[in-house]
């Protein structure tokens, strides 16, 4: 343990959420922290994302809790509609009940939007300290420090590192070198003005219209300003990893057999943007001497759920956690973060990957997926959601110390 850990320094590399998550975690036991971020500036790019209770939960452990909150749409229910009949399969209330229950509301935000929320936080801390245009390329790892070399044979040298790079992440392929699993499902994100939205579909939810292979998703952003529009189709051909501009015809292909109601949608965007998505399969570890990873590096998961972002956060506060109750100690906190975060995470990819076949599918699946819920009660979908959004910053390690 450091008797001064005043004057330790943490490299994070990468600065999207997870990676300014973890600066402030890490900040917030007295420790500095020097962010690199490959792109010229840090931002934000993409539409729309979802915050259960558990997200707030942690943005408020991490400082940006009320922040977040003023950007916030606060949303009344989780709908699952089918796309084939436009009848509804399930609705589960998100408004004071849920609240009630898991200490924390349900809410909607553009991803810029929360990315602020925690950048504006990270800007007042003096302990933190971030350089642009730097792409970290290699690590080097001694007994008592880690060192990263980026583009330019740069060197920089920390007590630590933590890897929040995303999916293609540098600091993982070092650390353990698998693959990125493609899953072919490719997902079109756009963000369409409230007056060009369908009124019949101007609804304070995140609406899900499952069809056969496809989706639909579409929700309030900005105070209800805008539209977060997500649609997501198994690809005819073999995909690879990667963002790119969409297609509005390539939309229309896959989207024939679904109702005019949900389908009017896809003609509103004026642009799209086309993700072929990711995840990789659970590693039982992801920590390596001082060196570990967060966030999508360390799991990155399909969409589903909508629980990419909520996860990082939460691995963000444990690692601050494990660092305080260690008094600092990396090698030991880097153990307790992914002793607690690993199974956790993965429960999530794969029930997340799991929800990807409900919501697609189609003949007697889709029969027996709406009939999965019929009948249930609001605090029995409560009870079979509290193991993911009851999760509470205050109880993050009571598993392990």
């Amino acid at each position: 343990m450091s008797n001064n850990a005043s004057k330790r320094r943490v490299i994070i590399v990468g600065g999207g959420i997870g990676g300014l998550a973890a600066a402030l975690a890490v900040a917030q036991q007295n420790i500095e922290v020097l962010l690199l971020e490959q792109a010229d500036k840090i931002g934000e790019i993409g539409a729309g994302i979802q915050l259960g209770a558990n997200a707030f939960n942690a943005l408020d452990a991490l400082g940006a809790g009320e922040a977040a909150r003023s950007r916030t749409v606060f949303t009344e229910s989780l709908t699952l509609m089918d796309a084939v009949d436009a009848k509804q399969i399930v609705r589960v209330e998100t408004g004071e009940a849920y609240q009630k229950r898991f200490g924390n509301p349900y809410g909607v935000i553009h991803r810029a939007d929360i990315h602020l929320s925690i950048f504006e936080a990270v800007l007042n801390n003096p302990l933190i300290k971030f350089r642009t245009s730097t792409h970290v390329q290699w690590l080097e790892q001694e007994t008592n420090s880690v060192t990263v070399i980026d583009q330019r044979g740069e060197r920089f040298t920390a007590d630590a590192l933590i890897g929040a790079d995303g999916v293609k992440s540098v600091v993982r392929a070092a650390l353990i070198g698998d693959e990125a699993r493609v899953t072919g499902h490719v997902v079109y994100r756009a963000v369409v003005e409230t007056e060009n939205m369908p009124k019949e579909l101007q609804i304070n939810s995140p609406v899900v219209w499952a069809g056969p292979h496809c989706h639909l998703v579409h929700y309030p952003l900005r105070g209800g300003r805008q539209y977060n529009l997500v649609v997501t189709f198994h690809s005819r051909q073999k995909e690879e990893w990667g963002v790119t501009d969409g297609s509005k015809e390539e939309v229309l292909s896959y989207f024939d057999g679904v109702h005019p109601v949900p389908r009017q949608m896809l003609d509103r965007p004026s642009s799209w943007r086309r993700w072929a998505t990711a995840d990789r399969d659970p590693v039982e570890q992801w920590s390596f001497g001082r060196t570990t990873i967060l966030g999508d590096a360390a799991h990155p998961m399909t969409q589903y759920l909508a629980q990419g972002a909520c996860q990082a956060l939460e691995d963000a506060v444990v690692l601050g956690e494990a660092l305080r109750v260690t008094g600092n100690d990396f090698v030991e906190a880097f153990k307790i973060y992914e002793r607690v975060r690993i199974p956790r995470s993965a429960r999530v990819l794969f029930s997340a990957r799991e929800m990807g076949r409900i919501y697609h599918a189609k003949g007697v699946e889709r029969l027996v997926r709406n009939a999965l819920w019929v009948g249930r009660t609001r605090e029995q979908f409560y009870d079979a959601l509290q193991w993911l959004y009851g999760w509470r910053a205050e109880d993050a390690l009571s598993d392990v110390v």
